[in-house]
């Protein structure tokens, strides 16, 4: 076990810290107000760790803290650590972005694509190839069964996915049922963020040979000595990991239930499956920050850093314009989508305040990190509330870290 530590002043790596009490401080009156139970942030440049911050309560029942070992369910930041490790089998030739799925799992050979209805009365054709890239960018027709803006989110939901898992299945399982539906839309001519990191997970399983935990552990967790991640907690870390929150139609928040469980989950999710402390999750910022190396150990090399971190959206297109109807929403303006991360590429249409370059992703828990190249800067917030309606709290998090930031 290890856990993250403040290795600087504020004022050694440019950043005021009188702005990152404003920071604190915000977060905190949220937690009292009852609608986080805690928060741990961290905020880093060149590095190094110059503003750490725990507040609150892990479980509020047990009156537990937010300590810096907290263990978070990381949810969709899991995506990232998925996408790097598959892109460790395309740096050794043996999956490339341009292989279609079906190379590795035949029940994606002959994909159809929504043309018209629904129900019983929806229509298909024969689609093209979903490539890899395809799930990597989130571009290969896939969704989720939550939204409700088109006829397939309707198929999903009716082949028992609301969780993005068949209840009881294996991934391999589960990627089937995925692969008997019709696509939404041809792959790659639109975005919308889907299971395609699920499907990911089990090309990776096919082409390394191993389940996915094990793959992860190998290419990711163990080189960056990420010594809590994983895909379940055992007895020993289960006392750290925080209760899981919902919110309330009041806003307020009470327990709810949610991975990861003791033991190893029958279902690998490469979506939303890991476990990880802040100080694991710096490690991984860092790494991709330093182009593929940390502490010597080489995970990825610079230039495949760099395609991961690109903006891989058709013409320079954002998620707002390129993405489907449930992501025309303001705060995917001005922000593209490489391998795995989003990545601003126009900071004078973001809603929150960005360097042009700066990557990274959330998940559904209200977890959120960045790396800002421009700034040399890594952010990481941490908490553990499944929200009903989307809430400012990174754009106030990203706002407070920009007015924190004294120098380029």
């Amino acid at each position: 076990m290890a856990q993250l530590r403040q290795e600087a002043e504020p004022s050694e790596v440019g950043l005021d810290a009188k702005a990152l009490d404003r920071l604190d401080q915000h977060f905190a009156h949220v937690v009292d107000e009852g609608r986080l139970p805690g928060f741990l942030v961290s905020v880093a440049r060149a590095g190094r760790v110059a503003h750490l911050t725990t507040y609150g309560r892990r479980d509020r029942a047990a009156g537990l803290p937010v300590e810096p070992d907290t263990l978070w369910r990381i949810y969709s930041m899991s995506k990232p650590v998925t996408s790097v490790a598959a892109l460790t089998l395309m740096e050794e030739g043996r999956i490339a972005l341009t292989d279609p799925v079906s190379r590795f799992l035949p029940e994606f050979a002959e994909p159809r694509v929504y043309v018209s209805g629904s129900g019983d009365d929806l229509v298909t054709r024969p689609a093209q190839p979903l490539l890899i890239r395809h799930l990597l960018t989130h571009t290969a027709g896939l969704t989720f069964a939550f939204y409700h803006s088109h006829p397939v989110d309707a198929l999903y939901r009716a082949a028992n996915l609301e969780s993005s898992v068949v209840p009881g299945s294996t991934l391999a399982e589960t990627c089937a049922v995925y692969a008997s539906l019709p696509l939404q839309y041809e792959p790659g001519t639109q975005w919308n963020y889907s299971v395609a990191t699920n499907v990911l997970g089990r090309v990776l399983e096919v082409a390394s040979g191993q389940p996915l935990d094990e793959f992860v552990a190998d290419r990711v967790f163990r080189p960056l000595r990420m010594t809590d991640a994983g895909f379940c907690v055992n007895a020993e870390q289960a006392g750290r990991l925080a209760e899981l929150y919902g919110e309330t139609e009041d806003g307020g928040i009470e327990p709810t239930l949610g991975l990861p469980l003791k033991g190893r989950p029958r279902f690998l999710s490469g979506s939303g499956g890991v476990v990880a402390s802040a100080h694991d999750y710096h490690r991984f910022m860092e790494m991709l920050r330093r182009g593929g190396e940390l502490d010597g150990v080489r995970v990825l090399s610079a230039e495949t850093v760099a395609l991961m971190t690109s903006n891989h959206l058709p013409g320079g297109a954002d998620l707002r314009t390129f993405g489907a109807r449930p992501h025309d929403e303001p705060g995917n303006a001005g922000v593209g989508f490489g391998l795995g991360v989003s990545v601003v590429i126009d900071p004078d249409r973001t809603l929150a305040p960005a360097g042009l370059g700066t990557y990274g992703w959330s998940g559904v828990a209200t977890t959120t990190f960045w790396v800002d190249p421009s700034r040399d800067l890594t952010v990481q917030f941490m908490t553990q509330v499944r929200q009903r309606a989307s809430r400012p709290y990174w754009q106030d998090l990203k706002r407070l870290v920009h007015e924190a930031v004294l120098t380029d």
